[in-house]
């Protein structure tokens, strides 16, 4: 495809940014080069007029690619700016352009080809067809004069239901200048105190701005017809008993303050008209805005602000003189308030920019000493100069914290006050609750050393070592200076900031008025965030200065939502499941208070005793056993009295359970199926290392399985086909009898004669081991263990009787077993001491007995 030349050289491109306009707000698709030109298809006959531009940094991509297709599709506005809708898509579309040469050269391309539209007779089908369609055909009005107003008004309204009707009547009124024939009725229709021509000429008014056109809009804020226009909209028809007062408000003297002198008539022009737009569009118009004439407003808006930020940045003598006003000597009190307003009123319009541009001007702010104004603001007697700081700091607080703390760097090391200081000073003292807000929010952002450290409890419970080690440990990211300004805040300026809430150490009553009572929000909200963020300075602060105790303080007073508060930071605390500060609030019993107020409110639903049950539910659900044991123990009474609920029944049966135990309750909940470690244990009498037995596999495996009927079923199946040759290499712990036998052998009273008998042989037991103490276990399990083990020995001692014929016994062996037996039953009778797992001692002989007994007779079997 190639370009053919057009009536100005093609290839001088100009610098010039693209817009589109996304949900009503202007999106920079990015700077580029523009270029006009014809493009002709590959049979070489049609030929298209086309805008392009080319991106400045990718030269191979086009940001705009569109066709000059409409005669009325583009507008110039201002000596800049070009717009128009695209036909494709109806998105509306601009140009800004970096030079007004540029724009003119553009501009003039696109009249040529919209005046050759009317001279062709049909050169291009397609061309000829859009110049059909779209040709609006000409209109006539009568005269302005007021007694036309009723037919100009009729005929206004039959043309603008129409798009060619709208377009010939915004041509007409632009051609004929028609608004400013119809401004002076406004004061003759006054003069005769003509209500219904001064509601026409309203109705007229609102027709012809709705039309959408940006040239009229633009033509009706000069200097010359604003006044006449909001004359004519201050007597609206559907309000015909008031008048507002636009006019007044407008010509206010006081309304425009000039800071410092604005060389540049154009900037000047474009401050007054952006001033002129947003009053048409917040006050005015306000009612009757539909969407298309409230885009048109608010472009025409954002283009003059873009404008005259980019005029202001770039006049450094400007900035200079501006910034000097607060380096004076002279104390001019009025002209540094208006200074920091003016500032104001531009990070405001900052926020509309694209960010690169924000950046750019918040950077000369800060290069010409923007810190000090906002300590200068934030300092002054005048609300509303600490309001309009406050504003500018968190305009740059939301677009780039890490600006601002970098500016707070560089006051720390000149040893310079710093902006912290001056916050802290502010919220201490400030009335405005909005300002208040604000500064908490500044301070917490500033104070912001990143995304917190993973807590404990998100890591494994049976490391918890290591999750201790890993939630104290500063992450490797952690900026250096960021660290060294933490630290000085919390040696210089986090007393200072909490003294309120040290202070109530030495009240007696806790009745506080409207503000004392706000900055307890502020600071409490403040502090829960200092402990996410910041673990170790924290910790030390509020150990130190005892503010658990200082803030449960706060239980007591009269204002619920003081309490609400106090809950809150209770809440946070526990809610980490930090030891550290699960042992600091038991220590400090604050809890008791909680349960005051919880019995005090009880039973009424309320947002307070949500608060309080909310509280104890997650000790319940998060099972924060040493706050369990300490509630139980210390408030047992209070429990006692809410006990109807199940949420406190549930706690004093959980501590009754546990016996107080709350340090090895792990050992409780933990899987039945993990394998026991056996460890050295000293002996408490002796001293010395006790002995274990050695055990093979097979018999460690017997005593550490489950004791369910099944499984001693199949294990008495294995045991048998052991006796009867099967394995001869096994070595089984007990010999069992076999399935054939049955209970046939059994007398009723050989258990009891066995047990009368004296034992003769020396017994082999360790003496050491009755003193063995076993690992805990669940309760239920022990009594399910020590009855099925009184079974085993009863069949042991059994079986023994019915194989003394064929293999010698071993008395010391069995009376060992009995003497254990006895002991273990005597002393679970006697409710002495909490049942002990029996131990067994296999002697020499046993191990032989079995080995023996696999060659007895099979008669016996």
């Amino acid at each position: 495809m190639a370009a053919q030349p057009v009536p100005h050289p093609s290839t001088d491109k100009k610098r010039v940014k693209v817009y589109e306009l996304r949900n009503n707000d202007w999106f920079d698709r990015g700077t580029g080069l523009c270029t006009a030109a014809f493009s002709v298809s590959e049979d070489g006959q049609q030929r298209d007029p086309r805008v392009i531009v080319e991106s400045e940094d990718q030269p191979d991509r086009v940001l705009l690619d569109t066709r000059v297709c409409k005669e009325d599709g583009f507008h110039k506005q201002q000596e800049t700016l070009i717009v128009w809708t695209d036909p494709s898509n109806g998105v509306d579309m601009a140009l800004s352009f970096q030079e007004a040469e540029g724009c003119a050269m553009i501009w003039k391309f696109i009249t040529s080809i919209q005046q050759q539209y009317h001279s062709m007779n049909a050169p291009d089908d397609s061309l000829s067809d859009d110049l059909a369609m779209d040709m609006p055909n000409p209109i006539s009005l009568p005269p302005a004069s007021m007694a036309n107003l009723a037919e100009i008004e009729s005929q206004m309204r039959v043309f603008s239901g129409t798009a060619n009707g709208r377009d010939a009547l915004t041509k007409y009124v632009l051609n004929e200048d028609y608004i400013s024939k119809l401004i002076p009725l406004v004061t003759d229709a006054e003069d005769f105190e003509s209500l219904n021509d001064l509601h026409r000429l309203c109705n007229i008014m609102k027709i012809i701005i709705l039309l959408n056109d940006t040239s009229i809009i633009e033509h009706a804020v000069s200097d010359e017809c604003v006044i006449g226009v909001v004359g004519a909209l201050e007597y609206d028809p559907d309000f015909p008993s008031h008048k507002a007062n636009h006019r007044q408000w407008l010509q206010g003297e006081g309304r425009y303050k000039e800071v410092v002198h604005i060389e540049d008539g154009q900037i000047l022009k474009k401050i007054h008209q952006t001033y002129r737009l947003q009053y048409l569009k917040d006050v005015v118009l306000a009612r009757i805005l539909d969407d298309n004439t409230f885009s048109v407003l608010n472009s025409l808006i954002f283009f003059n602000q873009v404008d005259i930020v980019q005029h202001l940045q770039s006049n450094v003598l400007f900035l200079a003189e501006l910034f000097d006003i607060f380096k004076s000597p002279v104390q001019n009190t009025k002209r540094k308030k208006e200074a920091v307003l003016f500032i104001q009123q531009c990070c405001a319009i900052a926020k509309n920019l694209q960010p690169p541009a924000r950046q750019t001007l918040y950077n000369n702010f800060l290069a010409h000493g923007l810190l000090q104004v906002i300590n200068f603001g934030l300092r002054h007697s005048d609300v509303a100069v600490r309001v309009g700081a406050t504003d500018i700091l968190v305009s740059m607080i939301d677009h780039d914290p890490q600006m601002i703390r970098s500016m707070i760097y560089r006051q720390l090391h000149e040893k310079q006050l710093p902006l912290t200081d001056s916050l802290i000073d502010l919220l201490l003292v400030e009335v405005d609750l909005g300002v208040k807000s604000q500064i908490s929010d500044a301070l917490k952002v500033l104070l912001d050393q990143g995304p917190p450290p993973q807590p404990p409890e998100a890591l494994s419970k049976a490391n918890s070592e290591y999750a201790v080690r890993a939630a104290s440990r500063i992450p490797p990211s952690a900026d250096p200076q960021q660290d060294n300004f933490l630290s000085g805040f919390y040696e210089f300026q986090a007393h200072k900031l909490f003294q309120p809430l040290i202070n109530l150490q030495y009240r007696q009553t806790m009745e506080f008025t409207v503000q004392q009572a706000s900055i307890f929000t502020y600071l409490i909200e403040i502090l829960c965030f200092f402990i996410r963020q910041h673990q170790h300075r924290s910790k030390f602060f509020v150990l130190t200065n005892d503010i658990v105790l200082r803030i449960s303080q706060l239980l007591s007073c009269s204002e619920k939502f003081l309490k609400l508060v106090a809950i809150r930071f209770l809440r946070q605390l526990i809610g980490l499941q930090d030891e550290f500060y699960v042992k600091h609030v038991s220590e400090k019993r604050v809890i008791g208070p909680i349960l005051d107020v919880l019995i005090e409110t009880m039973p009424r639903d309320n947002l307070l005793s949500s608060a309080c049950l909310e509280f104890f539910e997650f000790v319940r659900k998060e099972n924060v056993k040493d706050l369990v044991k300490h509630i139980v123990e210390n408030y047992r009474e209070k429990v006692q009295s809410l006990a109807y609920l199940d949420l406190f029944k549930t706690l004093i049966m959980r501590y009754d359970q546990t016996g107080g135990f709350s340090a090895n309750m792990d050992y409780f909940i933990e899987v039945d199926d993990e394998p026991r470690r056996r460890t050295n244990i000293i002996n408490p009498k002796t001293g010395v290392l006790m002995e274990h037995l050695a055990m093979d596999q097979a018999e460690e495996e017997y005593w550490n399985v489950s004791d369910d009927e099944e499984d001693l079923q199949a294990k008495h199946g294995r045991r048998a086909s052991s006796v009867n040759g099967e394995s001869p290499n096994a070595k089984p712990l007990v010999d069992y009898a076999s399935d054939e036998e049955g209970d046939e052998n059994v007398e009723a009273g050989a258990l009891s004669a066995d047990e009368d008998k004296p034992d003769d042989g020396p017994a082999k037991t360790d003496a050491s081991s009755k003193d063995v103490a076993p690992p805990l276990e669940r309760l239920s399990e022990k009594r399910r263990r020590e009855e099925d083990e009184e079974d085993d020995l009863s069949k042991m001692v059994q079986h023994k009787r019915r194989n003394s014929t064929s293999v010698s016994p071993s008395p010391s062996n069995v009376g060992g077993v009995l003497r254990k037996k006895r002991s273990s039953s005597s002393t679970r009778d006697a409710g002495g001491g909490g049942p002990r797992k029996i131990a067994i001692s296999i002697s020499p002989n046993t191990k032989s007995g079995s080995v023996q007994s696999h060659g007895r007779p099979d008669d016996e079997a």
